[in-house]
């Protein structure tokens, strides 16, 4: 799982105010994501993984192994 603070920190140290003018979003809201107090909406998370061009599955945790049986 790669964190929002991880993809700021590789992105020239981008600051969560930053991020959130490139979101369209409430700085605020970049906080409680990182702090995990509020889900992202699937929008977000969409606008995030492109952004940082990542997939949605590593900025939510999850991978082939999760499916093993």
């Amino acid at each position: 799982m790669i964190t929002i603070a991880e993809l700021r920190a590789r992105n020239n140290k981008m600051s969560q105010q930053e991020l959130a003018k490139e979101l369209g979003v409430n700085v605020g809201t970049i906080a409680r994501w990182e702090r995990d107090i509020t889900t992202i909406s699937g929008t977000s998370l969409k606008k995030l993984a492109i952004y940082f061009d990542v997939s949605a599955d590593s900025l939510l945790g999850i991978n082939d192994k999760n499916f093993s049986a």
